[in-house]
C-alpha cells in the first residue's frame, strides 16, 4: 500500500463519469455497427476508467512510446471499449466510433496492430497474458525501465490453459510489473462461465500461482484506485466481480445478449438513462510516464565474423543453430533466446552458456513460449529466437496464427524434424511444421541443409520481418558450402549440375545429403541429375526451379522428411502449375511413423537415396520408351 493516496471525492466522480461515458460510446459504435459485444465493454467500464485516467502513466499521442505503461486487452471482443478509452483521451476522434468494424476503418472487430495503440492482436482468447508477460519481462530484465504492463482478461477465457502457463510464468518470474485484471462478469458466449461469481476460487488459484490477489467490487472505482495502487514484490490479479451489461436495463446480468448491438430505439433509451448519471463532462487526464526505457537498436544485425566450418566435416544442424545464435548474440545485446525445456537438443543452451541473462527459460509450455516472444518483440524492443522440437510447436499454432495478425517480428526454430530423428518414434518428429508454417501469410521459411546454411540464416531470420521459420535436423551431415557462400531468402543453390543431367532433384536437410549420394551411385551407371537446395521452402524459388527442370527435360523430383500434405513437393508443385512439359514425382513420408534407426526409416518411407535412385531410373526409362 506505500504508494496509495485515496484519491479525492472530485477524481472519484470523474472517473464514474468517465466510464460512463465509456459506456456510452461502446453502446453507440456497436449500435452503428450492427454487431459487437456491448455488454462485454459495459463490465469493464470503471476497471478501464480507473486504468487509463487514474493508474497508467503514457502519452496520449504517442501511444507506442517505449516508457509508456503496456495495454493488453486479452479479452479482445471488448475492443468497442478499448477505442472509446482512445477517444476519450483524445487520440481518437468521437466521430471515429461511429466507423466501427466498417472495411475503411482502423478500428476493427478485435485489436490489431493498425492501431497505433494495440501491440497485440487478441480476440483468439486466452493469449493476451503470454504477451503481457513477455512485455513484463522486458521491461524487467532487458530494458530495467519503470513501466508497468496491464492485462484485462475476461472470466470466460479464465478455461483456456495457456492463461494458466502464463500465470506459472508470471509467478515464477516473479513479475511485479505486472497486473492482471479479471472481468468475472459471470456470463460466458452461450453459458454462464462455470464459477459465475465464485470469486474467491479464482483469488485461491491466482495464488497457488505465485500470485498477489485481491479481490474488488469491479464498478467501484475507489475499490480499483486502491487495488491499483498496491505494490507487491510479485504478479498482482485483480479479481473483478462484474456484471455484464452493467448500466443496461433489462440486459444486465441477462443471458443470451453476448456479442448483441443493442437495436436504435433501445439504445437511445439506454444511453438517456446512463448519461442522466453523469455529472461533470470535465475529462480527465493521464499521468505522463518516466521516461527511462532505454533507446535501442535492432536494424541491420550482422554477425560478427563469417562462418568457420570446413566443407566435408559433419555438423548437424540443430548444433549449428545454437553456434549462430550465440554469436549472433554478441552483435547486439538485445538478441534473446527461447526454450521449452529442450535447450540442450536444441543448442540453445550455446547461447544460455555465452548469454545468460539473455535466456528465457519458458520450460514445458510452448504456446506460452511463443506468446511471451511475441510480447518480448512488441516496439522493436528485443530479436527474439524461440526454440524446441518443430513437432510441438504444432500445439503453439494458434499463438503463432495470431502472431501473424499481430505483425510480430518473431524467428522460431523448431529441431528434431523428420522421421531422421530415429528411435524416438512418431510423437517426437516434426513431419506437419512446413504444411504448418508455409500457411501463415507472414512467415518466411528457412530449411538449411549445412551447417554454413544455417548460420546464414539464423542471420537473415534476425533482420527479416514477420515469423521466420528454420527447421534443423538431428543427424550429421557433411558441410557443403564454403563459408563465404552468399545466401538469400528465395533463392535456391543448384549445388550439382552437368550439361548431361536428365532430372531436376530437390531436396533440403537430410534429404539433400541424400539426394546427392544418390548422385553419386547413378554417375557410376553414367546417369547424370542436378540437385538443387531450396534454401527457403517459402518463398520458393521458381525460377531456378523452373529453369533446371527445363534444362533437365522437364523432369523434377522433390523428396522431403516431411508428410506429403504441404511440404516441399507441393510448394513446387504450387510454383510450376501451368508450366507446360513439366511433371513433378513427389516422394515424401507416406504415413505415421514409428521407433527405428534414421536410416531404416528413411529407407522404409523411400525417401533415402536407393528411393531416389529408384524413381530417376524410372523417370528416364518412362522418357526413352515414349521416345
Amino acid at each position: 500500500m506505500e504508494d496509495y493516496h485515496k484519491p479525492d471525492q472530485q477524481t472519484l466522480q470523474a472517473l464514474k463519469d468517465t466510464a460512463n461515458r465509456l459506456r456510452i460510446s461502446s453502446i453507440k459504435a456497436t449500435t452503428a455497427a450492427g454487431s459487437g459485444h456491448p455488454t462485454s465493454c459495459c463490465s469493464a467500464a470503471e476497471i478501464m476508467s480507473v486504468l487509463f485516467f487514474h493508474t497508467m502513466r503514457y502519452k496520449v499521442q504517442d501511444p507506442r512510446n517505449a516508457s509508456n505503461d503496456r495495454f493488453v486487452l486479452s479479452k479482445g471482443h471488448a475492443a468497442p471499449i478499448l477505442y472509446s478509452v482512445w477517444a476519450e483521451a483524445g487520440f481518437l476522434q468521437e466521430t471515429d466510433l461511429l466507423n466501427l468494424r466498417k472495411i475503411d476503418s482502423v478500428l476493427e472487430g478485435h485489436p490489431v496492430p493498425r492501431q497505433a495503440f494495440t501491440d497485440v492482436a487478441t480476440g483468439s482468447l486466452g493469449q493476451g497474458l503470454g504477451a503481457a508477460c513477455g512485455m513484463a519481462y522486458t521491461g524487467k530484465f532487458f530494458d530495467r525501465a519503470s513501466y508497468r504492463v496491464y492485462c484485462l482478461l475476461g472470466d470466460g477465457e479464465l478455461s483456456e490453459g495457456s492463461v494458466w502457463e502464463a500465470m506459472a510464468f508470471a509467478g515464477f518470474y516473479k513479475l511485479d510489473n505486472l497486473v492482471a485484471i479479471f472481468d468475472v462478469n459471470r456470463l460466458g458466449q452461450s453459458d454462464p462461465a462455470p464459477l459465475q461469481h465464485h470469486v474467491e476460487i479464482y483469488q485461491k488459484r491466482c495464488e497457488a500461482f505465485g500470485w498477489h490477489a485481491i479481490i474488488v467490487d469491479g464498478h467501484s472505482v475507489e475499490e480499483l484506485c486502491k487495488a491499483f495502487g498496491q505494490a507487491k514484490h510479485q504478479p498482482t490479479a485483480i479479481i473483478a466481480k462484474t456484471f455484464k451489461g452493467k448500466g443496461i436495463s433489462g440486459v444486465e446480468d441477462k443471458e443470451s445478449w453476448h456479442g448483441k448491438p443493442l437495436p436504435k430505439n433501445m439504445a437511445e433509451q439506454v444511453i438517456q438513462e446512463i448519461d442522466d448519471k453523469i455529472q461533470n463532462k470535465k475529462k480527465l487526464s493521464p499521468a505522463l510516464p518516466e521516461e527511462d526505457a532505454p533507446i535501442i537498436n535492432i536494424r541491420n544485425i550482422k554477425m560478427p565474423s563469417p562462418p568457420t566450418y570446413k566443407v566435408g566435416e559433419k555438423w548437424a544442424t540443430r548444433k549449428a543453430y545454437g553456434v549462430a545464435l550465440a554469436k549472433l548474440g554478441h552483435a547486439n545485446d538485445r538478441v534473446i533466446a527461447l526454450d521449452g525445456d529442450t535447450k540442450n537438443s536444441t543448442f540453445s543452451e550455446l547461447f544460455k552458456k555465452e548469454h545468460p541473462s539473455r535466456y528465457i527459460e519458458c520450460y514445458i509450455a510452448e504456446q506460452n513460449m511463443v506468446s511471451i516472444a511475441v510480447g518480448c518483440a512488441t516496439r522493436d524492443r528485443t530479436v527474439a529466437f524461440a526454440s524446441t522440437f518443430a513437432t510441438f510447436f504444432t500445439r503453439a499454432f494458434d499463438q503463432i496464427r495470431m502472431a501473424a495478425i499481430s505483425e510480430s517480428n518473431i524467428n522460431l526454430c523448431g529441431s528434431h524434424c523428420g522421421v531422421s530423428i530415429g528411435e524416438d518414434g512418431p510423437s517426437q518428429m516434426g513431419l506437419e511444421d512446413l504444411c504448418m508454417f508455409r500457411a501463415v501469410p507472414s512467415a518466411t521459411v528457412f530449411y538449411p541443409s549445412d551447417a554454413v546454411a544455417t548460420e546464414k540464416a539464423v542471420e537473415i531470420a534476425a533482420n527479416t520481418k514477420g515469423i521466420c521459420f528454420i527447421r534443423t535436423s538431428r543427424p550429421e551431415n557433411p558441410v557443403i558450402y564454403n563459408n563465404n557462400e552468399d545466401f538469400h531468402i528465395g533463392q535456391a543453390k543448384v549445388v550439382l549440375k552437368s550439361k548431361d543431367d536428365q532430372v531436376t532433384v530437390i531436396g533440403a536437410g537430410v534429404t539433400l545429403h541424400e539426394a546427392l549420394a544418390a548422385a553419386e551411385q547413378l554417375r557410376k551407371e553414367k546417369i547424370f541429375i542436378r540437385v538443387i537446395d531450396p534454401f527457403t521452402i517459402k518463398p520458393l524459388d521458381k525460377k531456378t526451379i523452373l529453369e533446371n527442370a527445363r534444362a533437365t527435360k522437364g523432369r523434377i523430383i522433390t523428396v522431403e522428411d516431411h508428410y506429403h500434405e504441404g511440404g516441399i513437393g507441393e510448394a513446387v508443385c504450387a510454383a510450376v502449375v501451368g508450366e507446360p512439359g513439366i511433371t513433378v514425382n513427389r516422394l515424401a513420408v507416406s504415413h505415421v511413423p514409428r521407433s527405428g534407426k534414421s536410416a531404416e526409416l528413411l529407407k522404409m518411407f523411400g525417401i533415402d537415396k536407393d528411393a531416389i535412385v529408384q524413381a530417376v531410373k524410372v523417370a528416364v526409362s518412362k522418357s526413352r520408351n515414349a521416345e
